[in-house]
């Protein structure tokens, strides 16, 4: 099975913590179409033929595609490669976008996942982070999505947000578990240099996140989601049972992927390419039927590091006996010391040749991960 990615590179504004691929120039959106739909043609031995068991619309913003665009990509997509059974097909939407009559449409459309970008319910805090949707039209959204047929729907929430303390963020995860949706997806503020609150924080208007503060909202997160019902997969993933994201599980778990669209990436098992993060040179590229991407040559080393990455991010863990089969490294054994200290501090479990976090190493995942790479003596 495999997954196919469609990048819709497109916003009414830019909220001030993001730093994806899109422009606010929406009227190209017809023209972007015609070029997904065109590069869809020419990637149609990519995946060498393997069925898709996943789509994902991601951007920028997909759900400012009209009826007919997202009508044309879908009919494309049937027509050129091989679906499975009942695939999950994911839309994100801005809350502001979509009425109940275009949720209808979409959901006839075939989308039977949606992704919801809400972030927070605090009034104040959309306002800082330019979202364009009200609290209100947040949970109107919600529930039109429901009504319109969708018995699986995703909330993404930002915490570390600034504030003296955490009762907001409280009221916004209890918020949230009162509508229950089917998974969460919790990111904390990330400040990145080439966006506004990048800006603000290098002149010195804006303080970076604390980490304590991040690291303490997290604990309530994961707390109080687990207290509900909902299973933390993957560090920042949350889902009620049978509701995990089958499409960033593709991802997570290095199975083979299509990214189709300006700044998509694709994954065949053997190498990644990255499509250019320009919606000219894409458009130009495409209509000559050339598409204008980067060859990303994985080494052996960055395979395996890379697995060790994303799988300690998950409840599956790092499987040290498939790592051991596949690439002939012995993780156990070539970090043996480290991994008894860290066990020893109770931030990792050991159970049948599967490495797992524990809530505290979870805290430090990426540090533990990038402890536990190889180097180029295994490539």
């Amino acid at each position: 099975m495999a997954g196919l990615y469609i990048h819709i590179p497109f916003c009414k504004k830019a909220c001030h913590y993001c730093d994806f691929h899109f422009t606010q120039s929406v009227g190209q959106m017809d023209s972007m179409v015609n070029a997904i739909c065109k590069e869809l043609e020419i990637q149609a031995d990519y995946l060498n033929g393997e069925a898709i068991n996943t789509i994902y619309f991601g951007g920028g913003t997909p759900s400012l595609m009209n009826e007919d665009q997202l009508k044309r990509i879908m009919k494309q997509i049937q027509h050129t490669f091989s679906l499975a059974s009942n695939p999950e097909i994911t839309l994100e939407a801005n809350p502001d976008d979509l009425d109940f009559d275009q949720l209808k449409s979409v959901y006839a459309a075939g989308i039977n996942r949606l992704s919801m970008g809400i972030q927070s319910f605090h009034e104040p805090h959309l306002k800082w982070m330019n979202r364009q949707h009200t609290a209100q039209e947040a949970e109107m959204c919600f529930y039109n999505a429901r009504e319109a047929g969708f018995e699986n729907i995703s909330v993404d929430l930002i915490y570390a947000l600034p504030h003296h303390n955490h009762d907001i963020w409280e009221r916004d995860l209890m918020k949230v578990i009162h509508m229950r949706p089917e998974h969460i997806s919790s990111y904390c503020l990330t400040i990145e240099p080439k966006t506004a609150f990048g800006h603000l924080v290098s002149k010195g208007k804006m303080k970076d996140v604390e980490e304590e503060y991040a690291a303490q909202q997290f604990e309530i997160l994961t707390e109080t989601l687990d207290r509900y019902g909902f299973e933390q997969y993957e560090i920042s993933n949350f889902a009620q049972p049978g509701y995990e994201s089958q499409h960033n599980g593709n991802y997570w778990k290095q199975e083979k992927y299509l990214g189709i669209g300006p700044s998509a990436h694709s994954f065949n098992g053997h190498f990644k390419q990255a499509n250019v993060s320009n919606n000219a040179k894409y458009i130009k590229g495409i209509a000559e039927g050339v598409i204008p991407f980067e060859k990303i040559i994985l080494t052996k080393e960055d395979q395996i590091n890379e697995y060790i990455l994303t799988s300690l991010r998950t409840k599956w863990g790092c499987d040290t006996e498939w790592l051991q089969k596949k690439h002939k490294v012995d993780l156990l054994k070539m970090h043996e010391d480290y991994l008894m200290r860290i066990d020893y501090k109770g931030m990792i479990q050991v159970e049948e040749g599967c490495i797992t976090l524990t809530n505290n190493g979870k805290l430090l995942a990426d540090k533990i991960a990038s402890d536990l790479f190889v180097y180029d003596e295994f490539s």
